[in-house]
């Protein structure tokens, strides 16, 4: 069996309302679809969610490297040889991230149904399904309420806030939140890079009665002696997630208790292959791991869905990037039901109808 055709589809996903961050707001996302087909008629199905201030790349970018780099190296090749395709290709454009994960999560897709399985299970089947989180963007206070209350009512129990432009608005929302949904309610926090240090400590001391779950990173990429400080002066786990780009990443900060916990997105770091060592490393270091999401269409999330259900320390998940789109062409993948996500039991990732 060898590789026949490799075709993508750009998909220009559109989104209800789009949402703000510390550091950018977002409208709109482009998506690429690669498609393998075998000599003997098995297709696997990839995607990449490029961010040119995450993965560095463009859709156009993952494009050119379908065309110049993908199609020269796998066409005619035998589709199984996944960690040498992942290493070659990265060799020749190492900042090829999302384009990098497009083509080892269509493998991995590919050998699943090759070998008659859910994708989870030839990873390792740990578990059936996880309870993932709902994120609500920087948005007025009202907003943030409503948006909550929503959630709230949809069956979802854990709420990703994000912040980091205001701390004292971040503040005043997480206990307008807790007043009004709750202790049920798990609450964790994103500052996206917004704080410094010392707002970082703020942010944690003045929340206590709160009780947030998780703090994720709150400083900048590339200061790991600003997180760790952070961490050492904070009871709250620390999440590193912009700081985790690559397997020295995890290791820089795990060497140095620069963080309590990762996060891990399969578009950031290039692939399940990337993943799965990240996570070893993790794992080693005692680290929890989140698994999380770019601006993804559900082909997407659903890879890493089905990362995350194969390993015993991914004790949480925030796999809900495809929610916010109106013209997602991929569904039944995966089923969410009171916040709880969990895959088909097709080969695969599941049926792709596209």
């Amino acid at each position: 069996m060898t590789i026949d055709k490799i075709e993508f589809i750009r998909l220009d996903l559109k989104m209800k309302s789009g949402y703000t961050i510390a550091y950018e707001s977002i409208d709109q996302a482009d998506n690429v679809i690669l498609k393998i087909t075998t000599s003997d008629g098995l297709t696997g199905w990839g995607c990449a969610a490029p961010d040119e201030k995450i993965t560095h790349e463009s859709a156009d970018d993952v494009i050119a490297n379908i065309e110049q780099l993908i199609i020269p190296k796998l066409k005619g090749q035998d589709p199984f040889q996944i960690v040498r395709f992942h290493e070659e290709l990265k060799a020749q454009n190492p900042l090829m991230r999302s384009s990098l994960a497009m083509v080892n999560i269509a493998l991995y897709d590919l050998m699943a149904r090759k070998a008659r399985l859910p994708l989870y299970q030839l990873l390792g089947g740990y578990r059936k399904k996880i309870q993932t989180s709902i994120t609500i963007g920087i948005e007025p206070l009202d907003e943030t309420l409503r948006l909550a209350r929503e959630y709230w009512q949809q069956g979802f129990r854990i709420l990703k806030l994000k912040g980091g432009l205001n701390v004292e608005e971040d503040i005043e929302k997480v206990f307008r939140l807790r007043e009004k949904l709750g202790q049920e309610l798990t609450l964790r926090f994103d500052a996206n890079q917004g704080y410094s240090i010392a707002q970082s400590i703020q942010f944690v001391e003045q929340t206590k009665a709160a009780k947030i779950e998780i703090l994720e990173q709150p400083t900048p990429y590339g200061q790991d002696e600003a997180m760790r400080k952070v961490v050492n002066s904070v009871e709250v786990p620390v999440m590193a997630d912009e700081s985790i780009r690559s397997l020295n990443d995890v290791y820089r900060l795990s060497k140095h208790d620069s963080s309590d916990m990762i996060n891990i997105k399969i578009m950031k770091v290039g692939g399940l292959t990337e993943a799965q060592h990240i996570n070893s490393v993790a794992k080693a270091a005692g680290m929890e791991v989140m698994v999380g999401c770019l601006d993804e269409c559900a082909l997407g999330i659903a890879a890493g869905l089905h990362f995350a259900l194969s390993r015993p320390n991914v004790e949480y998940a925030d796999l809900d990037g495809h929610l916010d789109f109106t013209n997602d062409p991929f569904s039944g993948l995966f089923t969410i039901e009171n916040g709880w996500i969990a895959p088909t039991e097709e080969t695969g990732l599941g049926k792709v109808n596209l």
